[in-house]
């Protein structure tokens, strides 16, 4: 038998009588070498883009992050399988052969391989890695929560946009610290993502969160109510819907108490319902709205429960008691719809629409008011009814106001954009916000006057409990509290102070 020389050291084939190039030059492992090739410079380039702009789109990152190193693994995956089907349909035609190759490192080709292919290993690892951690951080984003599944998700990324919290990401609140409620955060997810794939969502997103962490592991991180005392100054604007949008202003002192007894500041006030020396428990219906039994534990360990007036024993004994942290009160932080008649107060008052128009009002009520099918017949009713309103009624202020009622439509129309989704059948009415009773019973749903104890007492509706009223005031929207024109005065008579900086004399220890 002739030696063809394919066993001998220097020889670029294996034992079998074949080159390991060759084991990729078959279909299956072209098309897995095609396909990683593919995914491997899209993820490249899309990379770049993620690192170089400023507001990358929500898709960059779930196809340079998530999708694209998916059908990666998979063309290297497929690029295996063919080697290994060829060089399986190659030993079945030389029968008695080895199954496994034979490493010989003495053989330079064969060490040149096994250098090339740690390297790549090696490499493919440490960029699964930075990938990996790129999709944890980008998962864990406000883009990936909010803008990647746009129509579910967007009343609720749009409200939090414009809240106090718009530069809190969504996971601090929803998830917050930790391995375990980050794990019970995605298996959560992928139930979501299922529905949206399925177009199964409710619509609108249900509230409250059933699975939402409590409140002193998540808001308690930076809001702490032990270092809360004292009062807050609220200002409330209205206007009347006449003709000439009639101002009235109403001042007056929350009294947020709360504090740390074991500092002096401790204080009588709405934070005396916190988890710092009173222990409160209640019994509601799934939405939390309708409040059926209360009970206190105050600091000295008497428990007094509260009892609504015509409750069934029988159904509150099976309703779920919970124990009332910040939520409870705090319910909409971040994704609050403002009602139209705040709303436009709201744009009134800092002049974003005119109060010289007549009905200016009325007339935005009115038109945010109503029932559209889109958004978009929404935003060409509002551009169309409130000029033909004005050119109707009062074509000489339609003429003289022309740019004034414009920006009344461009402001009624932002208000929509922001507080109103037809789509999503969301708007100020789909969740209630407990944060005062004005438009919702909030406070009220415990501070009714018809919560009794067994011997007699009442859970307060007095309005002074909470807060105190100074100025209310109509026809004109005041500057000051109460008195323009009152000065400090010190306490001792030191003549003319405008010379005088308070730190010359006070320095926080003795008295001067």
């Amino acid at each position: 038998m002739t030696d063809t020389g394919l066993n001998s050291p220097n020889s670029p084939h294996n034992d079998e009588g074949f080159s390991y190039r060759s084991l990729l030059r078959n279909y299956v492992s072209l098309s897995g070498i095609a396909l990683a090739a593919i995914a491997l410079a899209n993820i490249i380039i899309l990379f770049i883009i993620d690192v170089t702009s400023a507001q990358p789109s929500p898709y960059t990152g779930i196809l340079a992050y998530m999708v694209l190193p998916g059908f990666l693994v998979a063309g290297l995956a497929l690029t295996g399988f063919g080697v290994w089907r060829e060089r399986r349909r190659r030993l079945q035609a030389v029968p008695g052969t080895p199954t496994l190759p034979r490493i010989d490192l003495n053989q330079p080709g064969q060490r040149s391989r096994l250098v090339f292919f740690l390297s790549f290993v090696f490499v493919f690892i440490l960029l699964s890695a930075v990938g990996s951690y790129r999709a944890y951080e980008f998962t864990d984003s406000t883009t990936f929560c909010g803008e990647l599944c746009h129509v579910v998700m967007h009343p609720e990324h749009t409200a939090h946009a414009h809240s106090a919290h718009a530069r809190v990401s969504c996971v601090e609140c929803h998830v917050g610290s930790g391995a375990s409620w980050y794990v019970k955060s995605k298996m959560s997810g992928l139930r979501q993502v299922v529905k949206t794939v399925l177009g199964t969502y409710p619509r609108p997103i249900e509230s409250p969160v059933a699975n939402l962490r409590p409140a002193s592991q998540t808001c308690e991180q930076c809001h702490w109510p032990r270092r809360f005392w004292g009062a807050q100054l609220k200002v409330f604007n209205h206007f009347a819907s006449d003709e000439t949008n009639t101002p009235r202003q109403v001042r007056l002192l929350i009294k947020t108490g709360g504090g740390d007894p074991s500092s002096g500041q401790a204080s009588a006030g709405i934070h005396w319902h916190m988890n710092i020396a009173n222990k409160i428990e209640y019994k509601s219906d799934p939405k939390r709205q309708g409040i059926s039994w209360v009970r206190l534990t105050d600091p000295n360990g008497k428990v007094t429960e509260y009892n609504a007036a015509g409750a069934d024993p029988a159904a509150v004994s099976k309703m779920e008691q919970r124990r009332m942290d910040c939520i409870d009160c705090h319910n909409r932080p971040t994704h609050v719809y403002t009602p139209p008649d705040r709303a436009v107060d709201q744009a009134l008052a800092a002049n974003r629409i005119s109060p010289a128009l007549p009905f200016a009002k009325q007339q935005g009520v009115a038109v945010l008011t109503a029932e559209y099918k889109t958004s978009e017949q929404a935003q060409a009713a509002i551009a169309s009814q409130i000029p033909a309103f004005y050119k109707e009624k009062y074509p000489q202020v339609a003429t003289a106001h022309s740019g004034d009622i414009q920006n009344m439509v461009m402001e009624l129309q932002l208000i929509f954009r922001e507080n109103i989704f037809p789509e999503m059948k969301v708007d100020w009415r789909t969740h209630p916000d407990n944060v005062g009773h004005y438009y919702f019973n909030g406070c009220f749903r415990c501070h009714d006057g018809n919560h009794t104890s067994k011997d007699g007492k009442v859970i307060t509706k007095e309005c002074n409990s909470c807060h105190t009223v100074l100025t209310q005031e109509e026809g004109v929207l005041p500057a000051s509290v109460v008195n323009t024109n009152l000065t400090f005065k010190h306490p001792i008579e030191l003549g003319d102070l405008t010379g005088v900086n308070c730190s010359d004399c006070h320095n926080g220890g003795v008295s001067p």
